[in-house]
Parts: structure tokens; sequence; C-alpha cells
């Protein structure tokens, strides 16, 4: 069973720098905007979580999924 708050690395879609996001595992899909700790623009992150699996998908805001 996971924590309730996990980290999990993904690429920022504009500067390509591997980030890590804090992740809430209580809810099993989500869809939410985050700025890059390094080039500072807003990511459209999407997750996944299905039994101990995180999967992470990131987007330019613009561009979307």
């Amino acid at each position: 069973m996971f924590n309730m708050i996990s980290e999990k690395e993904a690429t920022c879609p504009y500067c390509w720098e591997n980030i890590y996001f804090e992740i809430d595992t209580s809810i099993s899909e989500q869809e939410y905007v985050e700025d890059c700790h390094v080039c500072c623009n807003p990511i459209l992150v999407r997750l996944s979580i299905y039994e101990e699996s995180i999967t992470i998908d990131t987007a330019k805001e613009d561009d979307g999924f």
C-alpha cells in the first residue's frame, strides 16, 4: 500500500529537465497544472494510480493531452 504522499519523477515539456512531483496517492485519477521548478512554465500533469503503479504524463499547458 502507498503512503498518502509519494514522489514521482517526470520531464518538463518546456525545458526537458527531470523534476519531481509530490503526489497525493489517495486520489486515483488526477489532472492539474503545476509550474516547473526549473523554468517556471505551467505544466499540465495527468496522474493515474492503480494498485502499486503511478503513471504520470506531462504536457505544455496550451497543448493539452
